[in-house]
């Protein structure tokens, strides 16, 4: 399991939060650790999931991962 701490733009409520929780849990492999206004931190098995799919599930969620 590797351990990923994403940056994230256009955050701005709880709401927020929620979403982009939602959207990272849908992942097989990904154990959603803690998200926060502007970051979220996960851990993923890196046989299952690469950043590239952490960075769209984000994107689905309506942020963006910088």
């Amino acid at each position: 399991m590797k351990t990923q701490e994403l940056k994230i733009e256009g955050m701005t409520c709880g709401h927020c939060v929620m979403s982009v929780q939602k959207e990272l849990a849908k992942l097989a492999g990904v154990t959603v650790e803690k998200v926060e206004i502007g970051s979220a931190k996960v851990q993923f098995d890196e046989t299952k999931v690469n950043e590239a799919m952490l960075a769209n599930a984000v994107e689905e969620a309506g942020y963006k991962v910088v």
